[in-house]
């Protein structure tokens, strides 16, 4: 059964979100957007348009969710209330409060994603480190972790591009989120080098292996964002996608290769992007799915240099090696460890099947990003 103080912190979180989130601005706002809408000429401008109605759905989807915790908090004060009298069970009432705080928790951390970036889906690319077979097998099961923490939460998980390890696991992938909220602004805390400590299965002497595997996220830029992309330093190749032989095997020159000639507007700095994209046997849309990626990446370069704040946590500077990593994965121990925010756990088996929130919001609530 839930104290008096519990019952006391349901309410005041419930009123501190109300503050926070500006929920009578919003509701203003929101009336005021949606007349917009309803301009004769209004879809005279389709993208324009689509913008619009954007707007009006998140700042609606804001004031839903408020709405739906003050509902959850009231419930479980009249469930307390209604205890007194004997006309609901203990259980009936921490149910009420279990079913509040679950939601509470989760639009204190959506609060906490404010720039610009943090609702758009985004990709995930993770690359083995040195140590051949042991490393790409474990960047094989940081993929299998992420796929099962987006499939979780509700997110249509797609491979773009993967590249088998030699004997076991694989070199790198290539992933997208797509299909819900805040994807970038949940897995922007992945960013970095992944440690996995475990007695290895590819070695004879069952001796104590260290390994490591990156991981890179970005956001996946929508045709609502405008991205400049100089045709003049774009060149393509077109290769076979590798198959599994036989009657399967790929004939088709159908694999996409995009070569981005990428200039620093700063320093000057020349760079070459290079992504591969066989995510579907259709050339095409091979073609359309790289450029995209192309142009999240700029993207992503143009928002990290306004966030230079955030510089400090970017793993793109970092060698996959000793003392830059940012979070260690104990086999034998049973213990993962985040080493941003000291946040570990013993759930080593539920960790490696994506259930990473906790170590999620303990950077969101580490790090938090000012508006």
């Amino acid at each position: 059964m839930i104290t008096a103080d519990q019952l006391k912190d349901i309410q005041e979180r419930t009123e501190a979100l109300h503050r926070y989130l500006d929920i009578d601005k919003k509701r203003i706002e929101f009336e005021e957007e949606q007349l917009r809408t309803q301009a004769p000429d209004f879809w005279d401008d389709p993208s324009r348009a689509q913008l619009q109605m954007k707007k009006v759905k998140d700042i609606e989807k804001w004031v839903k969710d408020y709405d739906k915790v003050r509902a959850l908090a009231d419930e479980v004060q009249l469930a307390y209330d209604f205890y007194k009298d004997e006309l609901v069970s203990e259980e009936e009432v921490d149910a009420a409060y279990d079913k509040a705080l679950r939601l509470i928790e989760s639009l204190e951390l959506k609060n906490m994603l404010r720039q610009e970036e943090d609702p758009m889906e985004c990709v995930m690319k993770i690359n083995s480190g040195a140590g051949g077979t042991e490393s790409q097998d474990w960047a094989s099961m940081l993929m299998r972790m992420y796929m099962r923490w987006g499939e979780a939460q509700g997110y249509k998980v797609t491979i773009s591009d993967i590249q088998e390890g030699d004997e076991a696991g694989i070199k790198s992938v290539t992933m997208k989120f797509e299909g819900g909220e805040y994807a970038y602004g949940y897995l922007k805390s992945e960013n970095g080098v992944h440690r996995l400590v475990r007695v290895s299965p590819f070695n004879a002497q069952g001796k104590r292996m260290t390994s490591f595997a990156s991981v890179f996220v970005t956001p996946l830029v929508d045709d609502t964002i405008e991205v400049f992309v100089d045709p003049a330093r774009v060149s393509w190749d077109t290769f076979r996608s590798s198959g599994a032989g036989g009657q399967n095997v790929n004939k088709v020159e159908s694999g996409v290769r995009l070569r981005y000639q990428y200039e620093d507007p700063d320093t000057g700095e020349q760079e070459e992007i290079l992504i591969e994209n066989t995510e579907t046997r259709d050339q095409p849309k091979n073609r359309a799915k790289a450029m995209q990626l192309l142009k999240s990446q700029l993207y992503d370069r143009a928002m990290k240099k306004r966030m230079e704040e955030q510089a400090k946590i970017e793993a793109g500077k970092k060698k996959i090696e000793w003392g830059s990593q940012i979070r260690s994965y104990v086999f034998d121990d049973r213990r993962v460890k985040d080493h941003r925010t000291n946040y570990q756990t013993s759930d080593v088996d539920g960790v490696m099947n994506g259930k990473i929130d906790d170590f999620i919001k303990a950077y969101l609530m580490e790090f938090p990003v000012e508006e």
